[in-house]
Order: C-alpha cells, then structure tokens, then sequence
C-alpha cells in the first residue's frame, strides 16, 4: 500500500522550500506582503469550485489554501513570532471559547469532549447572538470599541458593505424593512441621473457606490449574499454571451461582424436555453 503524505510532511516540504541553502529561490523571496494576493486568489478558487458543485477541484484548491497557512507559519516560525503548534493552540483556545453550548467547560479532556460536559440544546440564532458577544469581549480586549472595528479593509467591497451593515444593524442602526431599501435604492438611482447630466465624474463615482451600498442592503435584508449573487451574474453572463460567439462562430462570424440587434436576438435564445435545461 502506498504511504499517504501527512501534515508532518507538508510542514517538512515547507521548511525545504524555504531552506537558505537548498530551497526554492521564488519561495525565499517571499514574505507576509507579497503572499497575501496569492491567499485571496486561492480562497475564491476554492469559493467557484464549490459554487460548481467540482469536489475534485474542491480538494485540490483545498490544498493550496491550506498551503498558504503553512507558508506562513513558516515565515512567522524563522522571524521567531509564532509556529505550527501556536497557530492550532490558539485555533483550539478560540472555538472552544466560542463554543459554549457545546463546550460548557471550556476546555476539551485529553484532546476529547469530556464526559461530563452537559451541553444545552440551543437555536441558532441564540448561537449567532452569543457568538457576536463573545467576539466583541475580545474586540474589547484589543482595546478595538467601535461596533465596525476589525472589518477587514482587505475584503471585497461587496462583502465588506455587507459586513459593516450587519454590524449597525445590530446596534439598531438599520431600515425597518425591505421596503424602505428599495426607496433608497430608487432616491440614489435619481442622484446617479442627476450627477450624470451635470457631467460631474467624482460626483458619479459617488452616487454609484451609494447605489451599490443600498443595493447590499438590500440583499441583505432578504437573506442574500451581494458577492455570491453577482458572482452567479457574472457566470451566468458568461454563459449567455459564449452562447452568442460559438452560434455566431459556427456561420463562420464573430460578434463585432454582427449588429447589436442581432447579438440581442441570439441572447434571448440563450435565455430559453437556459430555461428549457
């Protein structure tokens, strides 16, 4: 039977890589700064293989996120600021602390969830709240008190927008219902109108992001998430329009040979494509 690399083997390969003497030159001229974009690639690849339902390609981009932990536990390891075993005891430390309906204790017997640990039967939105209330304890403990900080900069605008409304929402800070979203929505779209026909470009850029900001809340309000919904947008026009350059292709044309008439055509036949499955 053929032996299965483990952990232990990963963190060793890692270690050679970034050997001064004998490892990989891209690997050693790496730092914190220059993986970080590599990570976000690598997490929204993993992110469409799951939307695609390609569990083979979900363990393989698996793999390379998990690598990228490993890259910098290496890192933080050689610069003496933490290694393997710290990033999974604080793991352990957090989600226990987290945990508490189903770690009453807070702590786990020999690695187990000890016997006598008499869990009580929650739902989950009193799950969520106490999660929120543990999380703010340790915001606090970062001397971090304001209800928005320690939202990533780093996520995606969508997401973000998302995240920072949920946060005022929940200290009362929101719209009372969807309703209401939807006029905002339509007060922004005649201030976008308005910033156009005054030819004012930073106005414009300013009135679309108060656009979008309302259309997240509104998503938000009816359980949607703004990032997966455009990322199924963005697939779904991408179906529409290979549709319209491999019809256009087999009468020996392409798209900018075609008037938009006809382009338009071809995409409500690839609408009743989609819908006939």
């Amino acid at each position: 039977m053929t032996r299965r690399h483990s952990l232990e083997d990963l963190l060793a390969v890692m270690a050679r890589l970034r050997d001064p003497e004998r490892g990989c030159p891209w690997d050693l001229q790496q730092d914190f700064p220059t993986i970080a974009p590599h990570t976000l690639e690598e997490c929204y690849e993993l992110v469409d293989a799951i939307e695609r339902g390609d569990f083979a390609q979900v363990r393989d981009e698996l793999g390379d996120v998990l690598f990228q932990v490993i890259f910098y536990t290496q890192m933080g390891r050689e610069q003496g600021r933490f290694d393997w075993p710290d990033v999974v005891d604080n793991l352990v430390e957090k989600l226990l602390r987290r945990h508490p309906h189903v770690f009453p204790s807070g702590k786990l017997a020999a690695g187990a969830l000890p016997e006598d640990d008499s869990r009580t039967q929650v739902d989950v939105e009193r799950v969520h709240q106490t999660w929120e209330q543990i999380k703010q304890t340790e915001r606090e403990a970062k001397l971090q008190d304001g209800v928005l900080d320690d939202v990533p900069v780093a996520l995606p605008a969508l997401s973000r927008a998302a995240k920072l409304q949920k946060r005022a929402a929940r200290v009362g800070f929101d719209w009372e219902n969807w309703r209401q979203v939807l006029e905002k929505i339509q007060e922004e779209q005649g201030e976008v109108v308005e910033a156009i026909e005054r030819g004012d470009a930073a106005a414009i850029e300013d009135e679309i992001g108060d656009l979008l900001f309302a259309c997240v809340n509104l998503a938000r309000f009816v359980k949607v998430d703004p990032e997966a919904a455009l990322r199924s947008s963005n697939r779904k026009f991408e179906r529409r329009f290979r549709f319209i350059e491999q019809t256009l292709a087999a009468g020996g044309q392409r798209p900018q040979q075609v008037s938009l008439d006809v382009m338009e055509q071809l995409w409500l036949q690839a609408k009743q494509v989609e819908k006939s499955g």
